[in-house]
C-alpha cells in the first residue's frame, strides 16, 4: 500500500482545488491499473493564516507502488497546480505503507496540524525521519499539510463523507447553473443525515461555491449512499467528474477542552465560564460580550481570565441568541481564539440568570420607593412605607438550556452541526 499526500495547490484568486487535484491523480492511479481505497479530505487548524481557502489538505490511499504513485502525483500536481500566485507552495509526500501503520510521531503531527500551528521545518524533520518521498514548489509551505494528510487515517476516529462533483474546464470562472430548488428538494428528503447542503433562513444553497474554482457543488453527510443521492437528484450544468471523499468535516475534531487562564492564539477551544458583561452590538453588527471562569466572578479583585467572545455579522441570526445573554448565565463556549478573541462557533447554555435585584414597589401605592439615603434602603414618601435594600425579581428569558449554533451559510467545514448529535445537553439546530 502507498498513501499520497498533497497540500497548498489552489489560490484564492485563481481557483483550483486540491480535491480536484487528488481525483485527477485518482484517475490516474486507477488508469495505471491501481486500486485507489479511499480520498481523504482533511481540514487543518482553521486559525492558519496561510491558508488559501478551507486549509484542506488530501490523501490518496493506493495500492500502487510507491515510486509509480509518487512520478504520476508529481506530474498532475505540476500540470494543474496554481504555482503562479505568490501565496500557493505546494508540497507532495509519498509513504510506503497502509495507512494503518503509519508511525505515532507522523499521527500525533496530524493531530497537532488540526489544532496548532506547525513549520515547515519540523515537517521535513520527519519526513526524512520516516524515510518518505517528497517534493515541494517555491517555498514548500504545503508539505505540511500533505504530511498531516498522510498521518490523518490513523489520527482521528470520527469521520463524514462528501461526495463532490466538478464542473467542465471551460466553465471555471463562471456563474455556476445550478437549479437551486432541486437543491433544497434533494436535501429535505435526506436530512438530517445529510447537513449543511443549505441554509433555510436565508433560501442559500450552501453547498455551491463561490469561488472560481472547478466545484460545482459538494454533498456533505454522515452516510456515503446518501450524500451520492442528493448529488445526483440536482439539476443543473453538466458535471464532468466526481469523487467521493472520507473527511474529517463536521466533526469539531479542532476543539480541545480548555480554561479560560490556559488559552493560546491560533487554537480553538471549548470553554465553560460565566457572562460577565452585557452583550454589545459594535459597529458592523458584531456582537461581543465576556467570559470568566466561575471563580472569577466571585473574586473582589480584577480577574486576569476574562475572555473576549465575538459573534461576527456573517454568522447572522446567530447573534440574536449572543444578545440574549445576560450577566451571571452560566455557558460553554466554542471557537478559534484569534487577536485575544473568541471566535464563536457555537455555544451551550449550562443556567441562565433567572432574577435580578430591582428597586421595590411601595406595598400600598405600587409605585417604585426611592431611595431613603446611603445604607438607609428605600421608602415611599406618600405612604411612608420602607424597604430595606432591592428585592429580587423573575426575568423573563429567551433563551433555553442548551446548545446553539451559527446557522450554516456561516459554519466552518471542521465545525460540528448541531444534528449530527453526540452533545451533552439539548440541541437547537439551525436548518
Amino acid at each position: 500500500m502507498t498513501v499520497i499526500g498533497l497540500d497548498d495547490t489552489d489560490s484564492r484568486e485563481r481557483g483550483m482545488c486540491t480535491t480536484y487535484l487528488a481525483a485527477r491523480i485518482a484517475d490516474g492511479v486507477r488508469d495505471a491499473g491501481g486500486d485507489v481505497e479511499r480520498l481523504l479530505l482533511i481540514r487543518l487548524n482553521p486559525a492558519v493564516k496561510h491558508k488559501t481557502r478551507g486549509n484542506a489538505a488530501l490523501a490518496i490511499h493506493t495500492d500502487l507502488d510507491p515510486e509509480s504513485a509518487f512520478e504520476l502525483a508529481r506530474k498532475e500536481l505540476e500540470t494543474t497546480a496554481e504555482t503562479d500566485d505568490p501565496n500557493t507552495n505546494p508540497g507532495l509526500v509519498i509513504a510506503p505503507h497502509t495507512p494503518e501503520n503509519t508511525p505515532s510521531e507522523i499521527s500525533d503531527f496530524a493531530r497537532r496540524a488540526v489544532r496548532t500551528l506547525l513549520s515547515r521545518e519540523e515537517a521535513e524533520r520527519r519526513i526524512e525521519s520516516a524515510g518518505y518521498r517528497h517534493a515541494g514548489w517555491k517555498n514548500a509551505r504545503g508539505k505540511i499539510g500533505a504530511l498531516a494528510a498522510v498521518g490523518s487515517w490513523n489520527a482521528f476516529s470520527a469521520w463524514t463523507h462528501e461526495h463532490i462533483s466538478y464542473r467542465e474546464s471551460e466553465q471555471w470562472g463562471t456563474p455556476r447553473d445550478v437549479d437551486v430548488d432541486s437543491v433544497f428538494e434533494a436535501s429535505n428528503v435526506e436530512y438530517p443525515t445529510v447537513w449543511d447542503t443549505v441554509d433555510r433562513g436565508t433560501g442559500e444553497a450552501v453547498c455551491i461555491p463561490h469561488t472560481p474554482c472547478p466545484i460545482l457543488y459538494g454533498i456533505r453527510g454522515d452516510d456515503p449512499d446518501a450524500v451520492r443521492r442528493v448529488a445526483t437528484k440536482i439539476e443543473g450544468e453538466p458535471v464532468t467528474r466526481t469523487a467521493l471523499f472520507v473527511t474529517n468535516q463536521g466533526t469539531d475534531a479542532h476543539l480541545r477542552d480548555g480554561t479560560l487562564g490556559e488559552v493560546e492564539q491560533n487554537r480553538a477551544y471549548r470553554i465553560t465560564g460565566t457572562v460577565v458583561s452585557k452583550p454589545e452590538t459594535r459597529r458592523g453588527g458584531h456582537v461581543f460580550f465576556t467570559l470568566a471562569s466561575e471563580s472569577d466572578t466571585e473574586s473582589e479583585s480584577k480577574s486576569t481570565d476574562n475572555l473576549p467572545c465575538a459573534a461576527f455579522e456573517p454568522t447572522k441570526r446567530f447573534r440574536d441568541h449572543v444578545r440574549n445573554l445576560r450577566p451571571g448565565d452560566e455557558i460553554t463556549v466554542c471557537g478559534e481564539v484569534s487577536r485575544g478573541t473568541l471566535k464563536l462557533e457555537k455555544f451551550a447554555v449550562r443556567s441562565l440568570k433567572i432574577t435580578e435585584l430591582v428597586t421595590p414597589n411601595c406595598p400600598e401605592c405600587r409605585r417604585s420607593m426611592k431611595s431613603a439615603g446611603a445604607g438607609q434602603g428605600y421608602r415611599c414618601r406618600g405612604c411612608k412605607t420602607q424597604a430595606d435594600g432591592k428585592v429580587e425579581q423573575e426575568i423573563e428569558r429567551e433563551l433555553e438550556s442548551g446548545w446553539y449554533e451559527v446557522p450554516p451559510e456561516a459554519r466552518r467545514h471542521i465545525a460540528k452541526p448541531l444534528v449530527r448529535g453526540g452533545f451533552d445537553g439539548e440541541t437547537h439546530p439551525e436548518r
